[in-house]
């Protein structure tokens, strides 16, 4: 067997990886594959997995989450495999990852260091770099004594380094631990700056167009939706692959749902089961297009077999991203629409009956263009769906504005269905139907219109 790599790094490219897991009775995963979630994470990270163990438990060990006897089956399929490194699909302590290694003799990693990998990897932007490092630090300070084992080979008690390095190895983590605190703060600053510029241009956004924000699982087909709507329109170009993270950053463009409606469609980065809260944290300002939306748009791909969990997940880390946000009232969130995925891949349609039974209102969808080989389907359900939640419950309104204001008469004359129009020396008295959102939207953006009678 290979000698054990020394824990100086959490990074598991070109590593031979054995996945492992503890089953409790309440622990969420995909019962029909297991595994599935963790070797797609764990490959996107740019490992090989060789092999998998697992054990059900009531409660896990607490000094090695693991029971000894599985250990040490988990030590035999290591040197048998050739294995590098053992992912663990749950967060461990500190503690706990040290006590594995000395009985597997390979680098242990678990869930939450493995998706701070593959976000640094995929990081791309200034805004997703600054996050991704403040929680790679959000994780490590705290563990900088069981995870840094060099530092006590650096100055370790008695021994003899430069001018300034002499003394007790806790001296050396010290500096260590000051040193990631500082950059921390730091880093808050900067992202603490980012979200307020963030928040200002989406409060200017929603002001000027009603907003959508999609969210969902990792690899539920969301920029490929996000492409399919916005393309046709002069938007689109996510990044759209068949793999987990696959976009790590809000990007928005106008989605035409009528020929007189655009809104403002945001792709964001997709979510994933027990996503450390250090992440969801951090990535408040690239969900602060989904917090501030006017609609959320839920999209599930219900042809995984783990549809069901994926859903709970969504829910789950919405409420979170609320939650950390401090707007825990449903009223102060937007209203989410579930959006039915890749129903062209179901075996059995019935299935799609279960889940518009459980949750009312939701469309099924194809999201993949005919041109580029899907059969779409649902989309102009969607798009009239979306068009109702935009423009608000419609009227016919008499409105009368001064002839000066040639923008407001315009603007009012595209949005809405013109039914009828006359002068007098000073006012348009135009006849229309519109949406009660569109008149809100109208004034603020200082038309200046009398109602004189509506029905």
């Amino acid at each position: 067997m290979p000698p054990s790599k020394e824990r100086t790094t959490i990074n598991v490219q070109a590593e031979r990886a054995v996945v492992a897991a503890v089953r409790l009775q309440d622990s969420i995963y995909d019962h029909n594959d297991p595994f599935a979630e963790l070797v797609a994470l764990a490959e996107q990270a740019g490992a090989t997995v060789v092999g998998e163990i697992e054990q059900a438990r009531h409660r896990p060990e607490a000094a090695t989450f693991m029971g000894s006897g599985k250990l040490e089956e988990l030590r035999d399929l290591c040197e048998r495999l050739e294995a590098t490194v053992v992912i663990f699909d749950h967060d461990l302590a500190p503690a706990q990852i040290g006590n594995i290694e000395k009985v597997v003799n390979v680098k242990v990693i678990d869930r939450s260091e493995l998706i701070l990998d593959i976000f640094a990897g995929r990081a791309t932007t200034r805004q997703a770099r600054l996050q991704v490092e403040l929680a790679q630090l959000e994780y490590t300070y705290p563990r900088l004594r069981a995870m840094w084992t060099h530092l006590e080979r650096i100055v370790g008690s008695g021994g003899i380094g430069g001018v300034g390095t002499r003394g007790p190895g806790e001296q050396q983590l010290e500096i260590d631990r000051r040193l990631v605190q500082r950059r921390r703060l730091r880093l808050q600053r900067e992202i603490k700056d980012i979200q307020a510029r963030k928040t200002r241009e989406v409060s200017k956004r929603k002001q000027d167009h009603f907003t959508v924000g999609l969210v969902g699982y990792t690899n539920a087909g969301k920029s490929t939706l996000f492409n399919t709507l916005t393309e046709p329109h002069g938007g689109g170009g996510a990044y759209a692959d068949d793999r987990v993270f696959a976009t790590l950053h809000t990007r928005t463009r106008a989605w035409r749902v009528a020929p007189a409606v655009e809104v403002m469609l945001s792709d964001t980065v997709g979510f994933v089961r027990d996503l450390p809260h250090h992440l969801i944290a951090s990535f408040r300002a690239t969900l602060e297009e989904a917090t501030h939306a006017d609609l959320l748009l839920m999209v599930l791909d219900i042809a995984d077999p783990a549809a069901e969990m994926h859903f709970d997940t969504i829910q789950k880390t919405l409420d979170d991203v609320f939650k950390d946000a401090g707007r825990t009232d449903p009223d102060d969130q937007p209203h989410r629409l579930l959006l039915l995925n890749k129903v062209d891949r179901l075996p059995d349609a019935s299935e799609i009956l279960i889940w518009q039974n459980r949750q009312r209102g939701s469309i099924p969808i194809c999201a993949l263009d005919p041109a580029k080989g899907g059969t779409a389907r649902g989309l102009e359900q969607l798009s009239d769906t979306v068009r109702h939640a935009a423009i608000g419950p419609e009227h016919t309104y008499d409105l009368v504005l001064p002839l000066a204001d040639s923008r407001a008469i315009h603007d009012i004359e595209t949005l809405g269905e013109l039914i009828d129009r006359d002068y007098d020396a000073h006012n348009a008295i135009l006849k229309v139907r519109l949406g009660e959102r569109q008149i809100e939207r109208l004034k603020a953006r200082g038309a200046s219109f009398t109602i004189q009678s509506q029905s």
